[in-house]
């Protein structure tokens, strides 16, 4: 089974309604059917919208940015799965650096956020990776096993033939710092190992496992010619039509 190649663009919280409908629009002008599989992550303001425009596109997606892992109920400001299907969301970023930095998402609330997402026909994007200081220690990849078990390992195998990985190294998000596409393929080799040890040879081959962590069109084909890199989670240039259309096309 080959593995999907995936760019998807993580506009965090970025853009106005009429900014992001423009750059969704010229994002899906300039995508063609050989390219990989394109996923925008709008903020949830913008989602019915995108959720238009990409409508028709073939081989392009919208995606949330977050959800609650709650169905519905006295949650104030949070948005359920429910209401992203409503929209016509197909995946959610799960566990993005952010989410666990500032807002203190652990494995166990990811586990029953993935757990919720998947229950209810959406597809998890589920991010791991370290920070500096472990890096550092050289404790990357314990860090990561540890992400990957507390918040994914959980599922069925027919589940988790479902989910999209991303590995972030967080030293590298937001900083213009890049992992060298041989520490990415170091630690997408060992997160498919990861994977076989828990799932077996065949599922973990074709699990899309992408990278994020200050991609742009310079350094874009080379990440993504590592032989487990399967495209990218892109942050700072997905918000540029041009930029992130090169990214695209970088493999």
């Amino acid at each position: 089974m080959s593995r999907q190649l995936i760019v998807a663009g993580n506009w965090k919280m970025n853009t106005t309604l009429k900014e992001g409908e423009k750059l969704a629009n010229a994002i899906v002008k300039k995508s063609k059917a050989n390219d990989p599989l394109v996923i925008m992550a709008a903020p949830f303001t913008h989602l019915q919208s995108i959720g238009a425009i990409v409508k028709d596109a073939k081989g392009v997606e919208v995606a949330a940015q977050n959800c609650s892992n709650e169905l519905s109920g006295a949650y104030t400001g949070e948005v359920s799965v429910g209401m992203l299907k409503s929209v016509g969301v197909k995946y959610v970023i799960l566990g993005h650096s952010e989410r666990r930095q500032y807002f203190k998402e652990g494995n166990a609330l990811l586990a029953k956020k993935t757990n919720t997402v998947l229950g209810n026909g959406l597809l998890p994007i589920f991010c791991c990776g370290e920070p500096l200081s472990v890096r550092k220690a050289g404790n990357h990849a314990r860090h990561v096993s540890k992400q990957l078990r507390e918040g994914l390992f959980h599922l069925s195998k027919k589940d988790f033939e479902k989910v999209v990985v991303a590995y972030e190294p967080i030293w590298a998000i937001g900083t213009g710092v890049t992992a060298s596409p041989e520490q990415a393929q170091e630690m997408h080799d060992k997160i498919r190992k990861m994977i076989a040890r828990k799932y077996g040879d065949k599922i973990a081959d074709a699990t899309t496992i992408l990278y994020g962590g200050s991609v742009k069109p310079a350094n874009a084909k080379e990440i993504f010619s590592q032989p487990d890199v399967d495209g990218g989670l892109v942050g700072g240039a997905s918000l540029k039509a041009t930029d992130f259309s090169q990214i695209i096309k970088a493999r």
